[in-house]
C-alpha cells in the first residue's frame, strides 16, 4: 500500500467526494474520470485497503448475479404462470457490468481478468414433484428469452450426476429432483476487481484516494455544496472538506451518513443488520466433484438473501466450495463497525418505520433467532440435504459480511423491510447514496449509471454520451428485445474477459 495514501492531506474542496472504497465507489470514480478527466475527485475509505467490507471475496457469494439460478427472481403468479420480468432486468444489468469490465481490460486499465472473473455454470435445483413442475414451467418460460438461451433442464438422475456428482452421490433413484443449468454463469471476486480498479485510479488518474480516512458527518451549505468532517484515523486529525457532489457508498454506514445530511429523501429510512456465515471446504477431492453454483429455494419465512446454495469459489487462484448462507445477527452495521451502530441509528424520523417493519416481520425475527442459535453440527445437517455424506472435519465455519437491509416508510404498516438495492438521491441531484444488499456488487455499474442519470442528466445525454456508448455499447437498448445485439455483446465480453463457457 503506497504510503502517500495514508500521509497526504485532502484538499479543502473537491468537485466530487465518494465515501467508501468498495465496488460502488470504485466504479463511479472510474466512470466519472473517463467522462471528465479534469474533475477533482476524492475517495475516502476508513480501512487500510479497498474492498475490505461487503465487497471482500469471502463477504459475498461471488455469484455474478445474472438471474440464471436465483429462483426468487422468477415468482409463480396466482394463475400459475411464471413472471420472468425481474430476472430479465437483472440479467441485463449484469451484462452492463461485463461490458464495463471488458472496456477496462481493452484500455489496459486492468489486466488478467481471470484474477477476478471465471466461468462457472449456474444451476437451480429443486426437490419433489411440485417444485419440479414449477422448475419445468420456469425453464419453458425463460428459454423463450434470448437472455436465457441455452438453459438446460433435466429430471434424469444420470444427467444430474454428470452435472453435480457431489450432490447426486448416495441418492435414491426414486427421489424426484429437477435442475436447470446455464453454462455461461460466472464466479466473480469483487474484492480483487475493486482493488484492480483502485490501483488504476491511484496510479493512472488524478483521483485522490485516502485510506484510513473516515467521513463522520455531512452538512448542507447555503450555496448548495456539502461540507463534511473527515477524520484521519492514523494521525487522529480532523478537517473539513467541501464537495459539489457526494456519493455515499459506505455499505452499512451509508445509512447514518445519509441521515446526517438532513435531506428530505432520507426520512423514514432505517436499517436492519443481518450477518451471515458459510460452511467452507478446501478439500480438492470434493471441489473436483462440484464445478458449479447451485441455488435452491428459501425455506418458509427466510429472507431472499438466505436462499441455500452450494457454490464453487475461485479466490486468488484457489478453488473452494461454500455452502450457506446461515443468517446471523449483530448490531454492527459493518464487520469492523461498532455494536452501537443499530441503537444509534434510531431517531424520531425512522422509529415508526423500524417498529412497523419489526411488527410485521415477526416470523423473520424468529427465523434469525433460530439461525443464530445453531451450532456447527446443526448447520452440517442442512448441508447434508445437499451433500448426503458430508463430513464435519472437511468443513469450517467462515463469517461472511454484514448487510444492512433497508427499512422504508410504509403508510399501511408504518414500515416495510426491503431486500434489494436502492439508490437514494436528493431533489437537486447533489448527493446520492446506495442502500441495501443483493444483487448489489453484480449490478454495480447499472446502479452507478442510475446515479449519474439522476444527478447529471444533461451531461449523460449530452457531452458524456459518446464516451458512455464506447464503454457500454448496449446502453439505452433492451437486450431482451434484441437477440443480435445480445449475441454481439456476449461475444465481445466473453473474448475480453477470457470466459470459457
Amino acid at each position: 500500500m503506497p504510503q502517500s495514501l495514508i500521509s497526504r492531506t485532502p484538499k479543502p474542496k473537491y468537485d466530487v467526494v465518494l465515501v467508501g472504497g468498495g465496488i460502488m465507489s470504485a466504479t463511479l470514480a472510474t466512470l466519472l474520470h473517463e467522462f471528465d478527466p479534469n474533475l477533482e475527485i476524492a475517495i475516502f475509505e476508513r480501512l487500510g485497503r479497498f474492498a475490505k467490507e461487503s465487497t471482500a471475496a469471502w463477504n459475498n457469494a461471488g455469484t455474478g448475479h445474472s438471474a440464471f439460478c436465483e429462483l426468487n427472481y422468477t415468482p409463480e403468479k396466482p394463475d400459475g404462470s411464471i413472471d420472468i420480468s425481474k430476472a430479465e432486468s437483472i440479467a441485463e444489468q449484469f451484462e452492463i457490468s461485463k461490458q464495463f469490465w471488458a472496456y477496462l481490460v481493452t484500455k489496459g486499465y486492468i489486466q488478467e481478468p481471470k484474477d477476478f472473473i471465471n466461468s462457472c455454470p449456474h444451476m437451480s435445483l429443486v426437490f419433489g414433484e411440485k417444485d419440479a413442475e414449477y422448475l419445468k414451467k420456469r425453464h419453458d418460460k425463460m428459454s423463450g428469452s434470448v437472455l436465457f438461451k441455452g438453459m438446460e433442464f433435466s429430471t434424469d438422475h444420470k444427467t444430474l450426476t454428470d452435472w453435480i456428482p457431489l450432490i447426486m452421490s448416495k441418492r435414491k433413484e426414486s427421489e424426484v429432483m429437477a435442475a436447470t443449468k446455464m453454462e455461461m454463469g460466472t464466479d466473480v471476486n469483487f474484492g480483487t476487481l475493486t482493488r484492480k480498479m483502485g490501483r488504476h485510479l491511484v496510479e493512472d488518474s488524478n483521483v485522490d484516494v485516502f485510506l484510513y480516512h473516515e467521513v463522520k458527518d455531512i452538512d448542507p451549505r447555503s450555496d448548495g455544496k456539502w461540507e463534511m468532517k473527515v477524520k484521519d484515523r492514523i494521525h487522529k486529525h480532523k478537517q473539513e472538506v467541501v464537495a459539489d457532489f457526494m456519493f455515499i457508498g459506505a455499505g452499512g454506514y451509508a445509512l447514518p451518513l445519509l441521515d446526517s445530511s438532513d435531506i428530505k429523501e432520507s426520512e423514514g429510512y432505517g436499517g436492519f443488520p443481518v450477518s451471515g456465515q458459510w460452511l467452507v471446504t478446501h478439500n480438492q477431492e470434493l471441489v473436483e466433484k462440484h464445478q458449479a453454483k447451485v441455488y435452491t429455494q428459501a425455506t418458509v419465512d427466510a429472507p431472499p438473501m438466505s436462499v441455500p446454495h452450494l457454490d464453487l469459489r475461485i479466490i486468488d487462484g484457489q478453488k473452494a466450495l461454500l455452502f450457506g448462507p446461515f443468517a446471523g445477527f449483530s448490531t454492527k452495521f459493518l464487520k469492523e463497525g461498532s455494536y452501537l451502530d443499530l441503537p444509534e441509528s434510531v431517531n424520531t424520523k425512522n422509529i415508526r418505520s423500524l417498529f412497523g417493519a419489526w411488527w410485521h416481520n415477526l416470523p423473520l425475527t424468529k427465523y434469525l433467532i433460530q439461525q443464530v442459535a445453531m451450532n456447527k453440527t446443526q448447520r452440517m445437517q442442512h448441508l447434508r440435504e445437499f451433500v448426503k455424506d458430508a463430513k464435519e472435519e472437511d468443513w469450517e465455519l467462515k463469517v461472511a459480511g454484514q448487510r444492512v437491509q433497508i427499512i422504508k416508510k410504509d403508510e399501511k404498516n408504518g414500515g416495510k423491510l426491503e431486500f434489494g438495492t436502492e439508490v437514494v438521491v436528493n431533489k437537486a441531484g447533489t448527493i446520492a447514496s446506495l442502500l441495501g444488499a443483493s444483487p448489489g456488487a453484480s449490478t454495480a455499474v447499472y446502479a452507478m449509471l442510475n446515479v449519474l442519470e439522476k444527478c447529471f442528466p444533461e451531461k449523460i445525454n449530452g457531452e458524456w454520451k459518446d464516451k458512455l456508448l464506447e464503454i457500454i455499447p448496449s446502453y439505452g437498448q433492451k437486450l431482451a428485445a434484441n437477440p443480435e445485439l445480445t449475441d454481439q455483446v456476449r461475444n465481445y465480453t466473453k473474448e475480453k474477459l477470457e470466459l470459457d463457457y
